[in-house]
């Protein structure tokens, strides 16, 4: 499967962003899809995940102002982001893995990452 994600810009704390990861050469339905980010000088970290039954799964600091979803029809996973703020700042990678994880090293497609970068 190939992602391609988009969505990312320049906002002011406290904006929104909403990110979008399009898959082609397979359908994401049978799928965990995941959102990670990456700020610079630190390694990737995981945001949130969905799980092929529609379980959802985020990291501690984004809960409640994170919201991933997928649009089976489109073949599209989302990543709604709230209450933005400066530490939120990275590029943001989707990715599709064959199993139930949040681990960035299950994850066997990635896309190509979005920046997203968050005024003060």
């Amino acid at each position: 499967v190939q992602l391609q994600a988009s969505g990312g810009g320049l906002v002011q704390a406290g904006g929104s962003l909403r990110l979008s990861c399009a898959a082609s050469g397979s359908t994401l339905s049978g799928y965990t899809m995941g959102w990670f980010r990456q700020a610079p000088g630190k390694e990737r970290e995981f945001v949130a995940c969905s799980w092929i039954d529609g379980t959802t799964n985020y990291r501690t600091s984004v809960k409640g102002r994170f919201t991933i979803s997928r649009d089976n029809a489109k073949n599209t996973i989302y990543l709604q982001m709230n209450s933005l703020q400066p530490e939120d700042t990275a590029v943001y990678y989707c990715a599709a893995a064959s199993k139930i994880s949040s681990w960035s090293t299950d994850y066997d497609h990635w896309g190509q990452g979005t920046q997203v970068t968050v005024s003060s």
